[in-house]
């Protein structure tokens, strides 16, 4: 029996979301929660039996927040509201951060604050539990009134329209739940509001982005530790007793991983009374590096789960004599992290592409000019680092902060806007990026390596480089690398090597021991 998470009741952490919407938890709405979710409907019903004017409920939307609604024409009002706000343009997202969009909503719409109906949210239940998730377009979002076009779109089907993913096809709505023998539902009064204000879509890149980069900084430091293996770097750099001197916990987190996976190495051991005095930036400053963006991770994983366990809607449901139209829809408090997370990934991979650089010099004892013995007729690594240094300037280019712009829209109602389903976006392409220049970086660490044999390195680096050698060769001359490089970073991506290393060593400071 799979474990399960209290909708609305249960902290809710970037893993527990995924795990939700991967179907690995089992999402619950207990009684409780109902209860909750019925009291604030019941108020919004009062409001309309009332001449009590609230934004929503009994008005028109943005610069038409004066015109009044009347009580029969409220449900109308909700469901043109989805309507006209579904108009998003671009590639669909995929559908596993769809699914997740749904997970977010469903906790924040089971807090009891949207006067959302229980037949509307357990219809949203069913989607998640049934995987019969909605098609939504990618771009159109500024992210401050709630990320509204793209939740349009992730509740239309609801009304029955819109498109879904059904048996691994695009399927028409309508078509889907009249082969189920299900109506679409009415929304009353407040409901469409209600789904498409909040800031799920950035949330749910932003939770994904928590994930991957993790991944990512814990895949960096492996690398990069590899690479100072091959290239004869010294571990003095990364001696606890440094660190303790500026005590940034994600520097002296990278310093000890690094200091421990070059602990018991032959190969470290061989040089240590070499005549080089210092090692590159590249390679001596990780901890300061790697260990700033370690940092910057740690704000956004803290930012999105304050995030998704808020209420974004609105206005907001208090009790019976306090509803309230405000701004917690604004996507700042995640825009901003998002870009800054960009920022970060960027420099990972502006670090490990002069890593890679630094690996074809020819200079360190043992490795050749471009990491193959006969160059000439071959021409070895060289070209390896061109896409290393390509993905890296594309991340540059996308590193300008979307959040630093800000477009009026809603007739000057909405007169600024955080544009964080931008910064979201954007941060998962660079992140996308910078795993495949550590994949590169993996290949040419691996491949230094093994100029120094038969010495060995240390029982964790070891089983790193064993682990590539499984999977990837020793190069000896010019081939088709496209195959190889792809094996390197579906290596980065899948986790392995951080799992090895925890294998050998039981190492990672549980401050940053799972997202």
């Amino acid at each position: 029996m799979k474990p399960s998470f209290l909708y609305g009741s249960d902290l809710l952490t970037a893993a527990k979301a995924i795990s939700l919407s991967r179907g690995e938890l089992q999402g619950v709405i207990d009684p409780e929660t109902l209860e909750r979710v019925n009291k604030s409907s019941a108020i919004v019903g009062q409001i309309v039996a009332s001449d009590k004017v609230v934004y929503g409920i009994n008005t028109g939307f943005g610069p038409l927040c004066t015109t009044r609604i009347s009580a029969e024409d409220t449900t109308k009002l909700q469901e043109n509201l989805l309507k006209s706000h579904a108009v998003g343009v671009g590639q669909p997202i995929e559908k596993s951060l769809a699914k997740l969009m749904l997970v977010l909503k469903v906790h924040a719409l089971a807090k009891g604050y949207s006067g959302i109906t229980e037949n509307t949210l357990l219809r949203i239940l069913w989607h998640i539990d049934n995987n019969i998730i909605p098609v939504v377009p990618s771009q159109g979002s500024v992210g401050a009134s709630g990320d509204l076009a793209p939740l349009s779109h992730l509740f239309l089907p609801l009304i029955g329209l819109g498109k879904v993913y059904h048996k691994n096809r695009v399927e028409e709505t309508g078509a889907v739940l009249q082969q189920l023998n299900i109506r679409p539902i009415t929304l009353s009064a407040k409901e469409g509001l209600a789904l498409i204000n909040g800031t799920q879509f950035i949330a749910a890149h932003a939770v994904y982005a928590v994930q991957q980069m993790q991944n990512l900084l814990d895949n960096a430091d492996i690398t990069g530790a590899l690479m100072i293996e091959g290239l004869l770097g010294s571990v003095k750099p990364f001696h606890p007793d440094l660190h303790k001197l500026r005590a940034y916990s994600g520097s002296m987190h990278v310093a000890n991983t690094i200091y421990t996976l070059l602990s018991d190495s032959e190969i470290n051991t061989s040089h240590a009374d070499c005549t080089r005095v210092q090692d590159p930036y590249s390679l001596r400053c990780i901890p300061q590096v790697h260990g700033a963006a370690r940092s910057t991770w740690m704000h956004l994983k803290e930012q999105v789960e304050i995030e998704i366990n808020s209420v974004t809607d609105n206005p907001v449901i208090i009790n019976n004599e306090l509803t309230i139209s405000g701004g917690n829809f604004h996507g700042e408090p995640l825009a901003l992290p998002l870009d800054y997370a960009c920022l970060a990934v960027s420099e990972l991979g502006n670090i490990s592409d002069r890593r890679v650089y630094l690996s074809l010099e020819g200079t360190v004892p043992n490795v050749p000019k471009l990491l193959m013995k006969e160059t000439g007729l071959n021409s070895g690594f060289m070209i390896v680092q061109y896409t290393s240094a390509a993905l890296a300037s594309e991340n540059k280019g996308l590193c300008f902060p979307a959040s630093a712009d800000s477009i009026p829209t809603s007739l000057g109602q909405e007169d600024h806007v955080s544009m964080g389903s931008i910064s979201g976006r954007k941060l998962l392409q660079v992140i996308a990026n910078t795993e495949k220049i550590l994949g590169i970086e993996l290949l040419c660490a691996a491949q230094a390596v093994d100029f120094h044999a038969p010495l060995k390195s240390g029982k964790a680096l070891q089983a790193i480089h064993n682990h590539v050698r499984r999977l990837i060769p020793y190069i000896e001359h010019d081939q088709v690398l496209l195959d190889i490089l792809e094996k390197a970073i579906s290596i980065i991506r899948s986790g392995e090597l951080p799992r090895l290393v925890k294998q050998y060593t039981g190492f990672y400071n549980q401050t940053f021991d799972g997202f």
